[in-house]
């Protein structure tokens, strides 16, 4: 089972070993980068790569640990024994079953995904640590231990809101996945727009890394938004040329909504319009 990238995904080299390193130690592969250079993406991918059930957990604010364990629903159990529900005799008939216990009960070696894992609670990393070690958990209210048919593949993302703890990082592999180069970002886009002329990508391309090296910007445009805005480019049918423009009364790109993602980053660019048109009377 080794991940060599599929024809939807640009996978570099760095991120293939990572993976396959990730898959030969059974250790979780932690993949951290900034929004949306494909973290998510890349379990999707891996699954489809190795022919093997993806398994989601998208991890809230508000999400704790034992829910990708099971939940036990006592309030419903309550509920149909003052109903006289005969369901009420079977404790089982209340526990749901957490993402965890999916990947472990599947009866092939899925892909599990613990996706932005940063955005719980810091001790919700160390509240896993000894069921991805071990692979097993306890079941307390029906005594049961439950253990992994098979070690799944387990792929964390983090955009690194908060530090992780040591001790949960000790036991991942990690991998943090450089923005792309112009060349790479080339491929990419040919792989969402197969055939796209080679002129409006260079100029789209050149652009869209010069918005992201202006100073100040508080977002930064992402791989998903460069997406939208070349097939905006495309849809309008905007001349290359008009990439090309660069004079004062130019500096905001066109259809900016898609690149430009608030107010602060909008004004930022109106004000150098105004500052170039300012030096050029």
């Amino acid at each position: 089972m080794r991940f060599e990238g599929t024809d939807d995904y640009i996978a570099t080299e760095d991120l293939r070993i990572a993976v396959n390193a990730a898959v030969a130690l059974e250790r979780p592969l932690l993949v951290k980068g900034e929004p949306g250079t494909g973290k998510t993406v890349l379990a999707e991918q891996v699954a489809a790569a190795l022919g093997a059930p993806l398994i989601e957990w998208h991890v809230k604010s508000t999400t704790k640990a034992q829910q990708g364990l099971y939940e036990y629903d006592a309030v419903s159990r309550l509920r149909d024994s003052q109903l006289g529900d005969e369901r009420v005799k079977d404790i089982n008939n209340y526990i749901r079953k957490g993402k965890l216990w999916e990947a472990f009960d599947a009866p092939q070696k899925p892909v599990l995904l613990i996706d932005e894992i940063d955005k719980a609670d810091i001790e919700f990393p160390n509240d896993l640590l000894l069921e991805l070690d071990r692979m097993e958990f306890h079941v307390y209210e029906t005594g049961e231990s439950v253990k992994a048919r098979q070690r799944p593949v387990v792929i964390i993302t983090s955009n690194n809101e908060k530090d992780l703890p040591d001790a949960f990082l000790r036991r991942c592999f990690f991998h943090f996945i450089k923005f792309p180069d112009a060349e790479t970002m080339a491929e990419i886009v040919e792989v969402h727009f197969p055939g796209i002329k080679q002129r409006l990508l260079s100029e789209a391309l050149r652009l869209f890394f010069d918005v992201r090296d202006v100073p100040g910007l508080k977002k930064k445009p992402s791989t998903s938004e460069l997406i939208d805005w070349i097939k905006l480019l495309l849809n309008e049918d905007i001349d290359p040329e008009t990439l090309r423009q660069r004079d004062g009364a130019k500096l905001i790109p066109p259809l900016h909504g898609a690149l430009l993602k608030n107010e602060q980053d909008v004004h930022l660019f109106e004000r150098l319009a105004f500052m170039a048109r300012r030096e050029r009377s």
